[in-house]
C-alpha cells in the first residue's frame, strides 16, 4: 500500500517494506549506485530512493529522468547522507510514464515566474507553485473551520444574476443567443425576451446582495465561492476570475464588523503558520525573506480603527510626496495605505467612515450625511484585504441613494425588499481569497496564486 512522502518523513519505523509513487526532481549517482529525488506532491521535500545500479541495470533506470513517474518498493532506514533522515533503498521499481528530457519543459531549475504562467498546466510540479498549491488549500479549509465553529452557514450565491453589486458595470454577460444575428425590438435593442433567462445575464461580482438575503433568514452565514470582473487590467492585483470570501450578519454594527475582521484575518494566517511551516519557510527563502516576520507581525499587532477623515489628515501631514495626491474625497491608493500600516502606525489599520460618494449606495449613512459606515482592513505590503461596511437597513435612506445614483429598480427590487419586511441592522465585508493567499504566501503576481490565471487574452489552461 502507498505511503505519501508526507507520512514517511514524520518519523516512520525504519527497517520497514514501504511503496511510494510520485515524480522524479533530479537523478545523480555514480557506476554503482544512483540517487532519485522522489517527490509525490504531499510535501515540499523529497525522499531519497538510493538504487543498486547492478541490480536493476543501467538500460532499465535510463529513462527515469527529471519529470518520469514511478512507483517504488523498498526498504526505509536512516539515511547515510545529508539532508534527510531517510531514505529508500529500492527493491523494485515500475516506470509508470517518462519525461524526454529533450522535450520536457521544466528539465532544468531556475526557470521565471514569467515562463511557468506560460505552461500553467505543468508548474504546478515545481516547489513553488507545489507550496502555493498548497497553502491555498489549508486556507480554503480554515476559512470554513473558523465559520463552522462560529456557527455561520456557507451560504450558495448565484454565479449567473441579473444584478450588478458593485454598481461598475465590468460584468461578462451570459447568452444563449446568436450574437452575430441576435433578435432585435423596433428600437433596434436586442430583445432579451428571446434569450435563456428572458432578460440581460451576466457571471456574478459578487454575493453579498445574495448572502444578505441569507443572513436575514439564518443570522449569519458566509459565501465563498468564484466572481468575474471583465476588467481590461493587466496588473500584478487584477485577475478576471477569482475566488471571493463574503460573510453577512444579522444583528451586527460597523464596530461587530471589524472585530470579526480582525479574529477572522488573525485565525487564518495563525492556522496556515501552523499547518504548512515547511512551505511558507520555503517561500520566505527563495522569495522573500521577511515572510514569516510580517505574518507575525499581523497576528501579534492589535488593529488600529481609524476614520478617513482622521486618516486623510495624518497623510497631508506626513511630509512624504505621494504618486496620488491626498484629499477629503480622494479614493486613497495602495501607497497611502501602506504608509499609514507601515511608517506611521506599524501595525494593521482599518479605516473606517469613507466619504459616500466614493463607496456602494448600500452601505449605512452617518448621521453627518457625508459619510457611511464602510470599512477597509489596511495590510502591509499590499494596502487593502478586506472591503466591508454596516449595510443600509433603512427602507427610505437606501431607496434615496438608489434614485440619487440613478440606479434601475428592475434588478434591485427583491433586495430593497428585505428592508420592507422585517428589516434589521446587519453587517459584513468581502475577501478577495487569491488577495489573502498573495500575502501569506510572499508571491508578488495574484497570478501566480491561482491554478488557472484568468487575465485579458488567457484563457489557455
Amino acid at each position: 500500500m502507498r505511503t505519501k512522502i508526507v507520512d514517511l518523513l514524520k518519523g516512520s519505523a525504519t527497517n520497514s517494506t514501504v511503496n511510494v509513487k510520485g515524480w522524479v526532481r533530479t537523478r545523480r549517482g555514480n557506476k554503482q549506485v544512483a540517487f532519485i529525488a522522489l517527490n509525490d506532491g504531499s510535501t515540499i521535500n523529497n525522499i531519497q530512493i538510493v538504487v543498486d545500479i547492478e541490480k536493476f541495470g543501467e538500460e532499465f533506470l535510463k529513462p527515469i529522468t527529471t519529470g518520469s513517474c514511478i512507483n517504488v518498493d523498498g526498504l526505509l532506514v536512516e539515511s547515510q547522507g545529508q539532508g534527510q533522515s531517510v531514505e529508500i533503498q529500492a527493491t523494485a521499481i515500475e516506470i509508470y510514464g517518462t519525461a524526454d528530457p529533450n522535450t520536457y519543459p521544466l528539465q532544468k531549475k531556475g526557470h521565471s515566474l514569467e515562463f511557468l504562467r506560460e505552461i500553467a498546466h505543468l508548474r504546478p510540479r515545481t516547489n513553488t507553485f507545489g507550496a502555493v498549491l498548497r497553502i491555498r488549500h489549508h486556507l480554503s479549509y480554515a476559512i470554513h473551520n473558523y465559520f463552522n465553529d462560529l456557527g455561520f452557514y456557507y451560504f450558495h450565491s448565484p454565479i449567473i444574476t441579473a444584478s450588478d453589486a458593485e454598481g461598475a458595470g465590468a460584468m461578462f454577460q451570459v447568452t444563449t443567443l446568436d450574437m452575430n444575428n441576435p433578435p432585435k425590438n423596433e428600437d433596434g435593442k436586442i430583445n432579451y425576451t428571446e434569450d435563456f433567462f428572458g432578460k440581460p445575464t451576466n457571471l456574478t461580482v459578487s454575493g453579498q446582495l445574495e448572502g444578505e438575503l441569507g443572513a436575514m433568514a439564518l443570522g449569519g452565514i458566509y459565501t465563498f465561492g468564484p466572481t468575474f470582473r471583465a476588467e481590461n487590467s493587466n496588473t500584478p492585483r487584477h485577475l478576471a476570475e477569482f475566488w471571493m470570501i463574503e460573510p453577512e450578519v444579522a444583528f451586527y454594527d460597523i464596530h461587530d464588523n471589524m472585530d470579526l475582521a480582525e479574529s477572522f484575518l488573525k485565525y487564518v494566517i495563525g492556522y496556515a503558520l501552523e499547518h504548512c511551516k515547511d512551505d511558507i519557510e520555503f517561500l520566505c527563502k527563495m522569495y522573500d525573506n521577511e515572510l514569516v516576520d510580517r505574518l507575525n507581525f499581523v497576528l501579534q499587532n492589535k488593529f488600529i480603527r481609524l476614520a478617513y477623515t482622521e486618516g486623510v489628515k495624518i497623510l497631508e501631514n506626513s511630509g512624504k510626496k505621494f504618486e496620488f495626491p491626498v484629499y477629503w474625497g480622494a479614493d486613497l491608493q495602495s501607497e497611502h495605505e501602506r504608509y499609514l500600516v507601515e511608517e506611521h502606525f506599524q501595525c494593521p489599520v482599518i479605516m473606517t467612515d469613507y466619504p459616500k460618494e466614493i463607496k456602494s449606495f448600500y452601505m449605512k449613512q452617518n448621521e453627518d450625511g457625508k459619510t457611511v459606515r464602510g470599512m477597509d482592513v489596511l495590510f502591509p505590503k499590499i494596502g487593502e484585504i478586506i472591503g466591508g461596511s454596516e449595510r443600509e437597513a433603512d427602507y427610505d435612506k437606501l431607496m434615496n441613494r438608489v434614485n440619487e445614483l440613478n440606479m434601475s429598480m428592475d434588478s434591485l427590487w427583491w433586495y430593497l425588499d428585505t428592508r420592507k419586511f422585517g428589516t434589521a441592522p446587519h453587517a459584513g465585508f468581502g475577501l478577495g481569497f487569491e488577495r489573502l493567499v498573495l500575502f501569506i504566501t510572499g508571491m508578488t503576481n495574484i497570478r501566480d496564486v491561482i491554478p488557472f490565471p484568468r487575465t485579458p487574452n488567457n484563457t489557455e489552461f
